[in-house]
Formats: structure tokens, sequence, C-alpha cells
């Protein structure tokens, strides 16, 4: 495949995706679709914004920039061979890695740590120092008496960061190497005898 094709498909990958996490991170705002717990009792993982902004803007970034590389060049059909473009993919994708390391490592301390929530009228983090984990343990899910069902809505989010972090992350590296190939060898899909 070319790289031109190769960056289009992925930044049109990872575009969803990132609005995916976007979505999940304002999700983990408001436990249960209600924001009355947002005062002070949402633990600091959901207020680090790692889905916002590592797995959404910081990779929505390049994702952007790999569809418009894998358009036509700056020069048209010849000259360039849509290396410009292709260069600024290899540093927008490495900018998404890194945004994606930070909603992957955030968001995996948040399913660890589990969430902050009322128990015996003290607000805390209960399942911090659970012997084990709680997440292999359901019956203590119940035990947080407020927010409702925060526990289950913690872990579905969370979950989902992580599996949608360790997919762009995968995706920017496959995009750094396919724009750096792009940048040396230029857009394939301009010539018929091509190297790339």
């Amino acid at each position: 495949m070319c790289t031109g094709k190769c960056a289009r498909c992925v930044g049109l990958t990872l575009i969803p995706l990132s609005l995916l996490c976007i979505l999940a991170n304002a999700l983990l705002l408001v436990p249960g679709g209600k924001t009355t717990w947002t005062d002070g009792h949402l633990s600091l993982q959901v207020w680090l914004m790692a889905g916002f902004i590592g797995g959404g803007l910081m990779v929505l970034c390049p994702g952007i920039a790999a569809v418009r590389a894998g358009g036509k060049g700056c020069c048209g059909a010849g000259c360039c061979g849509n290396r410009c473009r292709m260069l600024r993919s290899v540093f927008s994708s490495a900018f998404g890695t890194l945004g994606a390391i930070y909603c992957l490592s955030v968001s995996g301390v948040g399913l660890r740590t589990g969430p902050k929530c009322l128990i015996n009228g003290q607000w805390d983090y209960h399942f911090k120092d659970v012997p084990g984990s709680y997440l292999r343990n359901r019956t203590l899910w119940d035990a947080c008496e407020e927010p409702p069902r925060v526990v289950y809505w913690n872990v579905t989010l969370f979950s989902l960061l992580v599996f949608v972090s360790c997919l762009e992350l995968v995706l920017c590296g496959v995009q750094l190497v396919n724009a750096s190939l792009g940048v040396f060898c230029g857009d394939c899909r301009k010539k018929e005898g091509a190297a790339c």
C-alpha cells in the first residue's frame, strides 16, 4: 500500500477514535448522567482529562494531518510528491503518540485505583488498598453508596479509554513510520513507477 493511501486510512481511523475518547471523558465527569457529584467527589484521574486532552485533542491533530497527508501534495501531482505534508504528519504522529501514552497511563491508574465514592459516610478511594484487585470482586462494587453504580461507570469508561488509547498508540506508530517513508520516497500514487 502506498504512503498516501495508508496515511488517509490511518487518519480516518484516528479521528473517530479521538472523538470517542473525548465522549468517554465527558461521561466520566457525570457519573450516572448527573452533575451533582462534580463538586469535589470525582477521582483525580477523571480531572486529569486524559481522554479529552491526551486521547482526544492530541490524537485528533495527527488524524487530521494524516488525512491531509493522504491528499494531493502542495505542488500538485509532480514536484515534492507530498513530502511537505508527510513531514508535518511525522511531527503530528509523534505528538499523538505522546497523547495516547498519557491517556493510557492515566486511564490505567484510574482503573487500578478505582473511583472516589462514599462508604460509611466517608468520601475516599476505598478500593485503592483492597487486597487483590477490586475488579475481580464485583460484590465490593455495590458498597459505594454515592454516586450510585459509580464503580460500573468508571470501570466501563476507563476500560474503553485504555482499549482506545492502545489502538491510537499503534496507529500513531504506524503513521509515524509511514509518514517517514513518505518524506523520503514521496507519495507513490503520483507516479506509476515509484519506489515506495
